[in-house]
């Protein structure tokens, strides 16, 4: 089954990459990546950059209406994701531990919803 592994976290609390820390955190994702690949569970992974440069589109009487930032004002943001087809929730489970962000956020999965073809 397919899980969407969303990492949420406080950005203002990211590392520098002059930041000790920030070169192991790094290999601990890649080598998260590449077991994730090796065992061929891994559809995609992406991290995605700063808040500062999202845009919210709400379309409101037949009018699109754009804001610069995230939809909401919360203490953790969207900040990547991990696409994975697993045998189960448990194997979802254990990828998501693994993840270096749910040390200090959090990791919400979802899965996937196919739609059936025409």
């Amino acid at each position: 089954m397919e899980y969407l592994l969303l990492i949420y976290k406080d950005e203002s609390k990211d590392l520098s990459p002059n930041d000790p820390c920030y070169g192991e955190i790094l290999q601990e994702y890649l080598a998260l990546t590449e077991d994730a690949r090796q065992k061929g569970v891994l559809l995609g992974a992406n991290p995605l950059q700063s808040i500062s440069t999202a845009t919210t589109v709400r379309v409101r009487n037949q009018k699109t209406e754009t804001t610069d930032g995230p939809f909401a004002e919360t203490k953790e943001q969207l900040a990547g994701y991990y696409l994975l087809d697993c045998a189960d929730l448990d194997e979802a489970i254990s990828y998501a531990a693994r993840i270096p962000a749910a040390r200090t956020g959090s990791i919400e999965i979802r899965p996937i919803m196919h739609l059936p073809t025409s």
